[in-house]
């Protein structure tokens, strides 16, 4: 402890040594050659010098003491025993050290825990279209093609949500800000999910205008509309209903939207549905449901920049609406994109 003082006053220990000999320099080239009121103020000053760094160890003991023991508590690092403005605001330091290490703790475990539920509900939920395909295999009669098709697409989906939620973490790293044009990015996921409509007996409809240009990545602004259509799909228990794909143009804002006309949304339900893990009220009827796929959705668009909304009312449908900045807009008049489901002669 000593000896760690003096290394951090040793420079003032040299600079008030020579300043001691500068003055008597001083005093012998004007003619003072008193010997004995030399060494007297030599003396003096030694005494005040010592004096000085005697009460500054003992005011700065127990934060040595501190600092050179092996704490075996957090709590004692923190301990506030400060007596001097110096130490105070090294432990003021050291505080916000320790409030942004508990900060990155949190958010690290957060962040595990969210894997760990995660990986757990997914796999669960996978194993329902693996025992499909087993029943299937099982029985001795021919696959049904179609069948086999649809459980495809559900591991499909399971597996394109597991690996988008890895990437999450990686975000920045995987972003790549282009020129998407909306309408065709729309078209393709709805076509992409053809079987997923055909199943459940429902219709798109995408009415947007042509070229609608924004600026975002076309990976994970392909995964949010996913993630939409099939919440959409999901949630519509009826059969011969419509899914709504549109844009608008509001204040200078390409307004994209998905509307369905399923069982809606509760209110109470509103508020929690992009939070990690909530299934709610709806995902309870279904039994498929993660509770990750709006909350993945509204990650996405945080990051990306883009404001989510959600509006439902119980009994008509959900609309869920992202705003993008407007860049380039052609308007050429709006047109329906037609999609034969198979499952009708009705074609939208």
């Amino acid at each position: 402890m000593f000896r760690l003082f003096i290394r951090e006053h040793l420079l003032f220990l040299i600079f008030q040594f020579s300043l001691v000999l500068f003055v008597m320099l001083l005093y012998w080239l004007d003619g003072f050659r008193n010997l004995d009121t030399a060494i007297y103020s030599i003396v003096i000053s030694s005494i005040l010098t010592l004096t000085f760094l005697g009460t500054l160890f003992v005011k700065k003991y127990a934060f040595y003491k501190k600092i050179l023991s092996v704490p075996t508590k957090i709590e004692v690092v923190l301990q506030r025993e400060a007596q001097s403005p110096e130490i105070r605001q090294v432990e003021n330091y050291l505080q916000h050290i320790y409030r942004l290490y508990q900060k990155e703790v949190q958010l690290l475990y957060a962040s595990q825990n969210r894997h760990l539920q995660f990986m757990n509900s997914w796999v669960h939920q996978m194993k329902t279209p693996i025992s499909v395909l087993e029943l299937m295999i099982q029985e001795n009669e021919q696959l049904d093609s179609k069948s086999v098709a649809e459980e495809m697409d559900r591991l499909k989906r399971g597996l394109e949500a597991v690996l988008m939620n890895a990437r999450l973490d990686t975000f920045e790293e995987d972003m790549q800000i282009e020129q998407v044009d909306l309408k065709r990015l729309v078209t393709e996921v709805v076509t992409e999910n053809k079987r997923l409509f055909i199943g459940k007996h429902v219709f798109p409809v995408i009415t947007m205008e042509e070229d609608c240009i924004i600026t975002s990545d076309a990976k994970w602004i392909r995964y949010v509309i996913a993630q939409f259509l099939t919440n959409a799909v999901k949630y519509t228990f009826e059969k011969n209903k419509k899914v709504y794909f549109e844009t608008k143009i509001e204040d200078k804002l390409v307004v994209f939207s998905v509307k369905d006309e399923g069982i809606g949304i509760p209110a109470s339900d509103i508020k929690r549905v992009t939070k990690a893990f909530f299934t709610g009220e709806n995902g309870r009827k279904t039994g498929e449901s993660t509770g990750m796929g709006l909350y993945l959705a509204q990650e996405v668009c945080n990051r990306l920049g883009h404001q989510m909304n959600i509006t439902s009312v119980v009994g008509q449908g959900t609309t869920i609406s992202i705003l993008f900045e407007q860049q380039e807009l052609r308007k050429r008049g709006e047109q329906d994109v037609h999609i034969n489901t198979g499952g009708s002669n009705e074609s939208i």
